[in-house]
């Protein structure tokens, strides 16, 4: 279990442990994450094909903005709303209208104020942490002449014909909220949190429309064919193979040397080259190649900060430094291309088992909207949860996510 800041913030070690792409665990915890990786996709390959253990629970992930936080502040037995400021140095809690007004404006003061008077109706123990969908903010729209209430919290658009009881129950409500996260503890700063929000206790009122993420298939759909299910173990049995030809303490040092990358050399890092390409919409299609050039993509980037040093002493500081890392990195590319094959193949696994997710129509329609118009959309992807050790990884459809954030109008370039 995590404490409620190590949740949140980095730990002393610089790890961010927020919600990670199951791909970069390797990445993040070296050949343990490796394994948590190829468990999770046994378990999900398990569960999709009908012989689940139970070890693993699939909730959907809400494309909702901002985060907020919602519950009893232990110390005085008051209910508070936060952002995720609830924890800096002097945390922030809004308990009442005034302390909403000293701090937050526009928008986000008016959203505050309606989740501190309606959340506080729902009867929270502990706290809860969950994606706010809308307040004030539903509209009326017609897509291929169907006729819509629609939100759109982020990039994604959520629509509900206005006919159904879904719509209605929408147009009825003052605040709609997934729930997704819930921390326990006698003390705000020592709270545990844990993945997953259990709704079915908490008081029911027409004015706050909620859900708990969790994935829900009444029509059966999202069973594998055992096709299907030969395909993903084939490809489970290739992530295996290659596991097993990663030397583990080259693999360490290299994350060793990853870890020592922070503040402005931040951007030489693995993820952010893996990302690069992410970000264009492309797939590494030679793993070889791409550990090749990994290297050249550190000396480039600490190029920049000898480009940017006002000194000569400065430029010689990182001038150095770029010698040094790209001798060091050059001592990888053998690693390096067995850890992006494995990462491709777990991809390959990943997307099998998330197109089968996206086959079973969601509780909504989603769309995105493009300068032409909305354009059907998958969910932003989804979360599988261990139940046993809590932790937790997020499958999402990178590709389609980075296609969507270039070419989706945004809720804030409205």
């Amino acid at each position: 279990m995590l404490t409620f800041k190590e949740f949140l913030l980095e730990d002393k070690n610089g790890k961010n442990l927020h919600l990670e792409h199951l791909e970069d665990e390797i990445l993040n915890f070296g050949i343990g994450g490796a394994r948590g990786a190829i468990n999770f996709l046994q378990e999900l390959r398990n569960m999709l094909s009908g012989q689940s253990s139970g070890g693993v629970n699939m909730t959907v992930k809400w494309d909702g903005a901002p985060a907020i936080f919602a519950g009893i502040d232990p110390s005085d037995g008051k209910f508070f709303v936060a952002k995720k400021s609830v924890f800096i140095v002097n945390p922030k809690l809004y308990k009442t209208e005034k302390e909403i007004d000293d701090d937050l404006s526009g928008t986000l003061n008016s959203k505050f104020k309606v989740a501190l008077s309606e959340f506080s109706k729902l009867g929270i123990q502990g706290v809860l942490q969950g994606d706010l969908l809308w307040t004030d903010d539903i509209e009326t729209e017609t897509i291929d002449n169907q006729k819509y209430y629609t939100f759109q919290p982020n990039t994604i658009v959520y629509a509900a014909p206005v006919n159904s009881d879904l719509g209605r129950t929408f147009a009825r409500s003052k605040i709609g909220i997934v729930w997704h996260t819930t921390y326990k503890g006698d003390k705000l700063e020592d709270m545990t949190a844990s993945f997953g929000a259990d709704i079915s206790k908490l008081k029911k009122t027409s004015s706050v429309w909620m859900d708990d993420a969790t994935y829900k298939d009444t029509s059966g759909k999202s069973t594998f064919t055992a096709q299907e299910t030969e395909t993903v173990t084939a490809i489970l049995s290739q992530v295996g193979k290659t596991f097993q030809r990663i030397n583990s303490a080259k693999l360490k040092r290299f994350l060793a040397l990853q870890e020592s990358l922070t503040g402005n050399m931040a951007g030489a890092s693995l993820k952010t080259y893996n990302n690069s390409l992410v970000r264009q919409g492309e797939k590494i299609k030679n793993a070889r190649s791409h550990a090749m050039g990994y290297p050249t993509w550190v000396e480039g980037h600490i190029q920049k900060q000898i480009d940017k040093a006002k000194s000569p002493a400065g430029k010689k500081k990182y001038e150095n430094i770029q010698k040094e890392m790209v001798r060091e990195f050059m001592k990888y590319t053998n690693v390096l291309e067995y850890v992006i094959t494995f990462q491709n193949l777990l991809v390959d696994a990943k997307m099998l088992i998330v197109k089968k997710l996206n086959s079973v129509k969601g509780l909504t329609d989603t769309f995105i909207k493009t300068s032409n118009g909305f354009q059907v959309t998958n969910p932003e992807g989804y979360v599988a949860i261990d139940r046993v050790s809590g932790g937790a990884v997020k499958l999402v459809d990178r590709m389609e996510f980075s296609f969507n954030n270039f070419t989706a109008i945004k809720a804030w370039d409205k």
